[in-house]
């Protein structure tokens, strides 16, 4: 099997595990585009290394640069949103969207567009968008395979002919550094103990939704759109070796779950060779090294943020394109120090009370929303600090 490949967001954390499984199977994939936001020094070695047809800088004043350290490679060069679409809309047959934030959502879905195989690492794009996303997915034909090792573990033990015959989706979580915390404890929790994960290395914004188990919440949403379940069918489990990933419960009483190491490398080699599986070197599960796997249930009192996650799901509309937007606003805050790390739920809450329910019906109404979620919580946040 050939198949060609974009990586949207390339120099990222999933971008460069993807390119390392690329790199390690030149004669299975061959590269159509890069995109990256401002990592020029990366990009090119990148761009050369995987001989990309194109490499893309999504800020604009990094373009000569990038010129610069790909001249006379043949790479087509392109800087700017414009050229990020561009990109998507190159004819690779898989397509990595991996683009932090809502702005990995245009581009996502301009590969949506023309049918692509969309392995989502952009959670975003199905949290804010969900509703939008899935009737494109069905327009164009498209194919979504999730990276994010929770729906990845789902979609690995999931049957969809056999949907019927589903109790329920069991989302692991590892539960953060403050798993035993106290009450007390969590009232003083500073910015290095919340970006100090027990399991997993990733980005500020990540390594704190999984802290207050805020990722969990959204994650939950997540599923809900691409697997079709409601929330009374979706369940979180505490687990702190984050071995199991997650568990597809049937009526029968099987329960199947998928194990694996703490590498995002097993679920991204799955996406690049699906329907097959591809060898990789990485190190295998031992689980007699492990010896133990524990579970527990979620503190619903010390985090809060599932059962917030819990209500903007079963309202649906706008609400978890809300609730994304106004978490983003407060994590960042909370970064800046301008709050604490317990205010991150309450504003979001606050932000949801405010705002009016509305449908999703297309991708400007969803960043329209999606803009005005985070002005309204800026101004919560400013009048807290205030009073």
């Amino acid at each position: 099997m050939s198949r060609s490949v974009t990586i949207l967001g390339s120099t990222g954390s999933i971008g460069r595990s993807t390119v390392d499984l690329l790199l390690k199977n030149p004669d299975r994939f061959t590269v159509e585009a890069l995109v990256a936001q401002k990592d020029i020094a990366t990009l090119a070695t990148q761009a050369k290394a995987l001989q990309a047809k194109m490499a893309v800088i999504e800020d604009e004043s990094f373009y000569s640069a990038l010129k610069e350290a790909l001249v006379g490679t043949g790479i087509k060069i392109a800087a700017g949103k414009a050229a990020v679409i561009e990109a998507a809309q190159a004819p690779a047959d898989w397509v990595m969207s991996a683009i932090v934030g809502t702005a990995g959502l245009r581009p996502t879905y301009a590969a949506i567009e023309r049918g692509a195989i969309i392995a989502l690492a952009n959670k975003e794009s199905m949290i804010s968008a969900g509703p939008v996303v899935l009737k494109a997915l069905q327009k164009y034909n498209a194919t979504l395979l999730p990276v994010d090792s929770e729906h990845n573990a789902i979609f690995q033990v999931f049957h969809e002919p056999h949907r019927s015959e589903v109790e329920k989706l069991i989302l692991t979580a590892s539960g953060g550094p403050f798993r035993t915390f106290t009450p007390e404890q969590m009232t003083s929790i500073t910015l290095e103990q919340a970006l100090k994960h027990p399991n997993w290395s990733m980005g500020p914004k990540v390594t704190i939704d999984c802290a207050n188990l805020m990722n969990k919440g959204l994650e939950m949403i997540e599923a809900s759109y691409i697997f079709g379940f409601p929330e009374d069918q979706i369940d979180i489990l505490i687990h702190p070796q984050s071995i199991v990933h997650s568990l597809v419960a049937y009526h029968d009483g099987s329960v199947l779950a998928q194990l694996g190491i703490h590498d995002m490398r097993v679920p991204i080699s799955y996406t690049l060779a699906w329907p097959e599986r591809m060898e990789t070197d990485l190190p295998r599960l031992d689980l007699s090294a492990i010896k133990q796997l524990t579970f527990e249930a979620p503190d619903a009192n010390r985090f809060p943020a599932i059962s917030l996650a819990r209500q903007v799901l079963k309202s649906g509309k706008d609400r978890p394109t809300i609730l994304n937007a106004a978490n983003e606003v407060a994590v960042q805050s909370f970064v800046q120090g301008k709050i604490s790390f317990l205010d991150i739920v309450p504003i979001c809450e606050d932000v949801l009370d405010q705002m009016s329910e509305s449908s999703l019906n297309s991708i400007d109404e969803v960043l329209l929303i999606d803009q005005h979620a985070r002005q309204i919580s800026e101004k919560v946040i400013h009048k807290k600090n205030a009073s």
